[in-house]
């Protein structure tokens, strides 16, 4: 199980980078809770495509993935251009590279539960 619920991961992640919101529902459950907070997959949505406005170029890349099922542990990268602020950030069309730690629950079959936290101290770095 462990395999196949790494390859739905990768599968979820290749549909972020396609942008393919009419599918993400195969991916992510109706009820998903983001950071302890119920947002559904509607809210979900909805903060995705506005990742994507902020940041035109944006890629997620897995840098490692660990599977346990029900949970996923994975690392993501990120080089990108945001056009304006960025987890408070006035980042403002500057090239950043920063990590996205990040664990996701799933029940049956789709994420659940995610518990992300991104290195905003990588990007101050750099600006």
């Amino acid at each position: 199980m462990g395999t196949d619920l790494a390859q739905i991961y990768r599968s979820y992640i290749a549909c972020l980078n396609k942008q393919d919101w009419p599918n993400l529902g195969a991916f992510v459950h109706e009820d998903v809770h983001y950071n302890g907070k119920r947002i559904g997959l509607s809210g979900y949505r909805h903060m995705l495509e506005g990742d994507f406005r902020a940041i035109p170029d944006l890629h997620f890349e897995i840098e490692l993935l660990i599977s346990e099922p029900p949970r996923i542990a994975s690392r993501l990268q990120f080089d990108c251009t945001p056009i304006g602020m960025l987890f408070g950030l006035p980042v403002n069309s500057k090239r950043v590279q920063f990590a996205e730690n990040v664990f996701y629950e799933f029940l049956d079959g789709r994420i659940r539960e995610v518990w992300s936290i991104i290195d905003k101290a990588a990007i101050e770095a750099q600006l």
